[in-house]
């Protein structure tokens, strides 16, 4: 025999076996295509932006969220020839806050050299990863003509590691 219990805000239904045999008699009640909790993209019917939307990814929450609103509104309602162009001061301010946070709102160079010192920080006699084996993307220099002392930054080119073992 199913029953139920209030404890507090909390309703708790305890169901027997054959209520989950029986099939359901629930009725679906149509969208409320006014309701602001519905996933109704970026953008409501209305015009306004749905801070609720998972495509945001939380930005409009946490620490920086008054700020990205401010700018991201800006953004959104600026009728300048360069759209945004009037929202300099909004985005100035949202990043200044982000980079309060930086464990919340990592840089995409921080991201790159973490990594880096990651793959970094593998045995000096492990072969040359993809990215220490290449140069840079932003130097011209052929990895052939560089002097074997600067092919990596322990100081060991992939010739010195290969003909040590």
């Amino acid at each position: 025999m199913s029953y139920c219990k209030q404890e507090g805000k909390d309703r708790i239904i305890f169901v027997t076996k054959e209520d989950h045999e029986a099939p359901s008699n629930a009725e679906l009640i149509a969208d409320d295509p006014n309701d602001p909790y519905e996933e109704q993209g970026l953008i409501l019917a209305n015009g306004d932006i749905n801070w609720n939307c998972p495509c945001l990814g939380g930005m409009a929450s946490g620490p920086c969220g008054s700020q990205f609103k401010e700018a991201f509104s800006c953004f959104h309602y600026s009728k300048e020839e360069v759209k945004g162009s009037d929202c300099i001061d909004n985005f100035r301010g949202m990043q200044e806050c982000m980079q309060k946070y930086p464990e919340l709102y990592p840089q995409e160079e921080d991201k790159e050299s973490s990594s880096k010192a990651e793959s970094d920080s593998g045995s000096a006699s492990a072969a040359p990863t993809e990215s220490t084996a290449s140069p840079p993307e932003t130097d011209s220099t052929p990895a052939a003509a560089t002097p074997a002392s600067d092919a990596s930054s322990d100081g060991a080119s992939p010739t010195d590691t290969q003909s040590a073992s």
